[in-house]
């Protein structure tokens, strides 16, 4: 359940839905599995898997005020090579008996008959993303590593409860200045601190892109780049010593890597069930990023607020 990714988004308006109103909600837009037709199917389903299907869905994971949530999407798989073999085959058997050439329209729509034919016998994959809404902080976290999953799960929270007052953070700083500053001078803004990964860009020319990977940054060739004009669009920090992770210029945080203390102090106490490993894994996790976002906030001049309504 640990986050490996980060997507922050910031409510224009408070968050005033209870867990138990949420819920009804969620339940409305429940995963249902794809059917015979289905290409796929995006719906919400329990953040802790039930023990028993008899149990009535929770839908929201409510803990110290933070509410979880998890999505789930299932694609039926239908190689392209399939396809493109069928279609192929179809086209000669008409040309054959038809004495006719098959042109791009017909091949389009034998396509779709194909597709058509070949879902119900397809192969199915899943993944789940999960977010949570920290209505104390006023924020919408979501373990994305793209952007579209994380816009494919607002999306359906977004038609879920008729409207999402959310807009990504937008610093009084721009982030790829201050991490330039950052590697410039080799100190961070407390309590962060470099590790040795980044990456540097041309702003004149986006495909122009090095990175650094177990890298001492303070090397002369680095700080050479810095001074011919490079920017940091990503950076390797290590924040209070309990997170580790790369900041990018959008202040989207990728491979996120939970120091091995913190996460004992979650195992403490011997958890009875997944659930309540769950309900204490999500405790800690919560409360350090409520904490790393403030900090990241502020690293970075603080938000814009004149969006917010």
């Amino acid at each position: 359940m640990w986050f490996k990714n980060l997507r922050i988004y910031r409510f224009t308006k408070p968050f005033d839905l209870g867990a138990m109103a949420l819920q009804d909600l969620l339940a409305q837009k429940a995963f249902h599995p794809c059917g015979r037709q289905d290409l796929s199917k995006y719906g919400w389903v329990p953040p802790i898997e039930q023990e028993s299907d008899t149990q009535e869905p929770q839908f929201v994971h409510a803990c110290n005020g933070y509410l979880m949530l998890c999505a789930k999407r299932e694609d039926k798989v239908i190689p392209a090579s399939v396809v493109k073999e069928a279609v192929t085959e179809r086209s000669r058997q008409i040309e054959e008996k038809e004495a006719r050439k098959v042109f791009k329209k017909e091949r389009d729509q034998l396509k779709d008959e194909v597709m058509l034919d070949l879902l119900p016998r397809a192969f199915s994959k899943s993944h789940r993303i999960y977010g949570y809404i920290s209505p104390k902080d006023n924020l919408l976290l979501i373990d994305a590593s793209s952007s579209n999953r994380a816009e494919q799960f607002m999306s359906h929270l977004r038609d879920t409860l008729g409207s999402l007052p959310v807009i990504p953070p937008v610093s009084k700083q721009v982030p790829s200045d201050v991490m330039t500053h950052w590697l410039a001078e080799q100190n961070a803004h407390p309590p962060f601190q470099l590790e040795r990964e980044c990456e540097l860009s041309n702003p004149s020319d986006s495909a122009n892109v090095i990175r650094c990977k177990a890298q001492d940054l303070d090397a002369d060739e680095v700080q050479s780049m810095l001074e011919s004009g490079k920017r940091c669009s990503k950076l390797a920090v290590n924040w209070n010593d309990s997170l580790h992770c790369v900041i990018e210029d959008d202040l989207c945080i990728k491979r996120m890597k939970f120091d091995d203390q913190l996460i004992e102090q979650a195992h403490e106490t011997d958890a009875e069930s997944k659930a309540q490993q769950f309900d204490q894994d999500f405790a800690v996790m919560s409360l350090e990023l409520s904490k790393f976002c403030k900090d990241l906030f502020k690293a970075f001049g603080g938000l814009e607020k004149t969006r917010v309504v």
